[in-house]
């Protein structure tokens, strides 16, 4: 059985990401902790695209969390700053990498994107009412 965090990572490495700057280039390793082991997933970062292995060697940015807070991370359920804040995850490294990684994970369930808000807002928004001798026109 795979989990959320499994699935996510495999899906980072299928096809380019234009969510990330075509400059962003780096290694990353996730350390997951479960049952007294500890899973390693080794993130190669270029060109918009990632590759993933398994493996332990040195990243340039190192997350370490429980594989829980993994899953909540990947199902969008727990963001990854909250996470940080709280302890719940560490974070060892290049924290400019983080902070372009988060764009990677998705948002909590039933969030829409700021630029859909703006449009349905614009489309339900009526044309002004003018008063003319005290009616509604």
């Amino acid at each position: 059985m795979m989990t959320p965090a499994a699935k996510l990572i495999e899906r980072l490495e299928s096809g380019r990401h234009p969510d990330l700057p075509e400059t962003t280039a780096g290694t990353v390793r996730l350390d997951a902790r479960s049952d007294g082991r500890t899973e390693h997933w080794y993130l190669t970062i270029a060109d918009q695209r990632i590759r993933v292995r398994r493996c332990s060697d040195e990243a340039d940015l190192v997350l370490r969390a429980d594989r829980a807070v993994f899953d909540r991370i990947a199902t969008g359920e727990l963001h990854p700053a909250a996470a940080l804040g709280r302890n719940d995850l560490t974070v060892q490294g290049d924290i400019r990498l983080f902070m372009i990684l988060r764009r990677l994970f998705p948002g909590p369930p039933g969030a829409r994107h700021p630029r859909e808000v703006a449009r349905a807002s614009r489309a339900s928004v009526r044309a002004p009412v003018t008063v003319v001798r005290g009616r509604n026109r």
